[in-house]
């Protein structure tokens, strides 16, 4: 078992998971937790590349700034 956390959705949000998990016959934690590690991954996947142009810059630069 994971960590467990409250967030607050709006009224309609819950009420389209609670129909949403009946539906496929999964918890509703479990819905939420899937949503949320597939927001997670979106964001990561968005924001990673931005990291790797950065990483490279500052390894380049001190690449550059090194005697050999």
């Amino acid at each position: 078992m994971g960590m467990k956390t409250a967030i607050s959705v709006p009224d309609k949000v819950f009420r389209e998971a609670e129909r949403y998990a009946r539906r496929v016959r999964k918890s509703r934690s479990a819905v939420y937790s899937a949503a949320l590690t597939e927001a997670l991954n979106r964001t990561w996947r968005e924001i990673e590349p931005q990291e790797d142009a950065f990483v490279t810059e500052a390894a380049r630069l001190a690449l550059e700034r090194t005697p050999w």
